[in-house]
């Protein structure tokens, strides 16, 4: 269970880490689609920060872009893990990797005014086609899919306003803990969730 909560952490990091250019405050529900399966998350967006709570799972995870700094943080065990994030997934309505893009037209999603473009992605010897749609009240692609629809990333209930600094900070007295086996981890204290080293 807790191995997954490292594989989900590092999939919503990828799917959300964003660039300054967003300045708008708010909450969502996030729901991801890929592979068959849902990911349903509450998502809290400031300027260089996120806060992600996943639906079923005890961790939640926060990602500091103005501290270049990702925490998955335990309540359960008063602990947290930290990485460095990959880098900018969006860079202001490109996406990582896009090589071009069309314009398809207007739409409503989720009751927000949208733009809708259709994306062509390129990373190594891959490529893909998305459709993204900015909303353009707030400048921000609040849903991306694939073409073919094997995945999708969708932001609904948007509720926008100042959000609280103190859902971006770690606890105070928690205890910062390894995650092995993952590129770009920063070193931690060794220990696992629900596992108390020796002091």
């Amino acid at each position: 269970m807790k191995k997954n909560m490292i594989l989900v952490f590092v999939l919503i990091m990828s799917l959300t880490i964003f660039n300054s250019v967003f300045a708008a405050e708010f909450s969502a529900d996030m729901i991801n689609k890929a592979q068959g399966q849902t990911l349903q998350s509450k998502i809290y967006m400031k300027k260089n920060k996120i806060r992600l709570e996943t639906k079923g799972e005890e961790a939640y995870s926060i990602v500091r872009t103005d501290k270049n700094v990702a925490w998955m943080v335990f309540p359960k065990d008063k602990a947290y893990m930290e990485m460095i994030p990959q880098g900018p997934q969006v860079q202001g309505e490109k996406l990582k990797g896009e090589v071009s893009r069309k314009y398809l037209g207007s739409e409503t999603i989720d009751g927000r005014p949208t733009k809708k473009y259709e994306v062509i992605l390129k990373d190594a010897d891959i490529s893909d086609k998305a459709y993204q749609w900015m909303a353009t009240d707030l400048n921000y692609p609040i849903k991306i899919s694939a073409v073919d629809g094997s995945w999708s990333t969708e932001y609904k209930n948007i509720k926008v306003g100042a959000q609280p600094d103190s859902l971006f900070e770690l606890p105070a007295g928690y205890e910062k803990m390894a995650m092995p086996g993952m590129p770009g981890i920063a070193p931690g204290s060794g220990n696992v969730p629900g596992k108390k080293g020796k002091k």
